[in-house]
């Protein structure tokens, strides 16, 4: 009992989270047209994806817990499997190609990416996904209904087709593009140390020997947004991947499933699962300067995180104010 009431407030919590911060990423990038480049196109997509795991997959696995039985059909199971990987598999790749267009600009200084190609790569990313996870919803590769596992993809089976869609459906959902984006952070990375070093050292021939200094103003402007790239990159990893190898060890090993704390860790590891849709709205509140003047302007004042400025201080910072001024008096 403990440990049901601890599994369901941290589900309720994830839940509120990843709903309401999500929403308003979407909101944010749908109402402001400042708002709609190709980068932001890429991470409402993740914040949608995000918030379709929260809403397909986390009530069904609250009910499950809080009951420590599985009360829905086989079908609605898989169904539930399935968004979980769908959206999984979705978030996955909108990592991956932000982080190579962080690679491409900063490494290769090549910005191709544009509205109209980040649609593209949005559409394409869905319908991949889609046919990936879509053989879990079918009778094909035959999957078993836990009795008090939330998740029918977290089940045990002697198919040797059931292992073979595993591997390449981790293959090609986790381990390839979190490879990929591994090389190319360690590619960007290497990239800035150079270049921190080159100003260094020509910040020193500058100073024994006057001379112009050149620095390249555009690589700490392109470089900014890559660390909160590289931090949703860490969280998407030590989120995922601890269910990801379980999954795989679960559909080798029966010994894993007929352990007696198989309920306890497959619940464990769902709701860190769960975490990276919960705290990607933070991340982009604390790092991105764009997110966060959309949210003082358009989320309503009691749900700000900050109180909000008297008249005349708005006044004051506000450009778009036009001031007409007379001889005895000024007004807006």
């Amino acid at each position: 009992m403990p440990l049901q009431v601890v599994f369901s407030v941290l589900m309720v919590c994830v839940l509120l989270l990843a709903l309401c911060g999500n929403a308003v990423v979407c909101v944010m990038v749908y109402r402001r047209s400042a708002m709609r480049s190709a980068i932001n196109f890429l991470l409402a997509n993740l914040a949608f994806a995000d918030m379709m795991m929260a809403v397909t997959t986390v009530p069904f696995d609250l009910v499950t817990v809080v009951t420590a039985q599985h009360l829905f059909s086989a079908a609605l199971c898989r169904a539930s499997a399935m968004f979980l990987w769908l959206c999984m598999s979705v978030g996955v790749a909108m990592l991956l190609v932000i982080s190579m267009d962080r690679f491409l600009i900063i490494v290769r200084r090549q910005d191709r990416l544009t509205p109209h190609r980040a649609k593209i790569l949005i559409a394409a990313s869905w319908i991949l996904a889609f046919f990936l996870s879509f053989p879990l919803l079918l009778e094909y590769p035959q999957l078993q209904v836990p009795s008090s596992v939330p998740q029918c993809v977290l089940s045990s089976s002697s198919d040797s087709s059931y292992h073979g869609y595993m591997l390449i459906l981790t293959l090609v959902t986790f381990f390839m593009p979190f490879a990929v984006m591994a090389c190319a952070f360690a590619a960007i990375l290497n990239c800035i140390r150079h270049n921190a070093l080159q100003i260094r050292c020509d910040t020193a021939l500058s100073l024994s020997k006057p001379r112009p200094l050149h620095l390249s103003v555009d690589v700490g402007f392109k470089t900014r947004a890559f660390f909160t790239i590289l931090l949703l990159f860490l969280l998407a990893f030590a989120s995922l991947a601890p269910l990801v190898v379980f999954s795989l060890c679960v559909a080798f090993s029966n010994a894993v499933t007929s352990g007696a704390e198989f309920s306890q860790v497959s619940v464990w590891l769902l709701i860190f699962s769960f975490l990276r849709p919960a705290f990607n709205p933070i991340i982009y509140y604390c790092r991105i300067r764009k997110f966060r003047h959309a949210c003082a302007r358009w989320v309503p004042t009691l749900c700000r995180l900050r109180p909000p400025l008297p008249r005349h201080a708005q006044r004051r910072i506000q450009p778009s104010a036009v001031y007409a001024c007379s001889e005895h008096h000024s007004s807006i």
